[in-house]
């Protein structure tokens, strides 16, 4: 089994930065496509950034595009998404994701990922 959990999430004024970082744990984390969804309150849950296994494949949402960046380190384990120039409609729970079934690409369906994070919530107030 996988264990993913998220920290860092909080409250931010707009305009503000936060960042986000995920821990895998259970299994070797290096083999496996992480990923970013967030869901706000009364909406479906929407994919914001994605990673692949090596970091050679990194997909954003047009949403985020040039605001947030998503990186992560094999070797230390944390994955983070960066979050700047933050507006009022960030505000979400953010959850990561782990797709270990096809590690080298970057899906944008949540129904592709097999683990989730228990989430952290970002509130953005202006």
């Amino acid at each position: 089994q996988v264990q993913l959990v998220e920290s860092g999430g909080g409250l931010a004024q707009a305009g503000g930065s936060l960042r986000v970082s995920c821990v895998a744990s259970g299994r070797a984390f290096s083999v496996h496509t992480l990923a970013w969804f967030r869901q706000a309150l009364g909406k479906e849950r929407e994919f914001v950034a994605g990673i692949n296994y090596n970091g050679g494949s990194m997909v954003v949402a047009d949403s985020v595009k040039g605001r947030f960046t998503i990186s992560r380190d094999n070797a230390k384990n944390p994955a983070e998404l960066q979050m700047s120039s933050l507006k009022d409609e960030d505000t979400a729970v953010y959850y990561c994701a782990a797709d270990y079934k096809s590690p080298w690409r970057v899906s944008t369906n949540p129904s592709d990922y097999q683990y989730w994070g228990q989430g952290t919530q970002v509130t953005v107030s202006s």
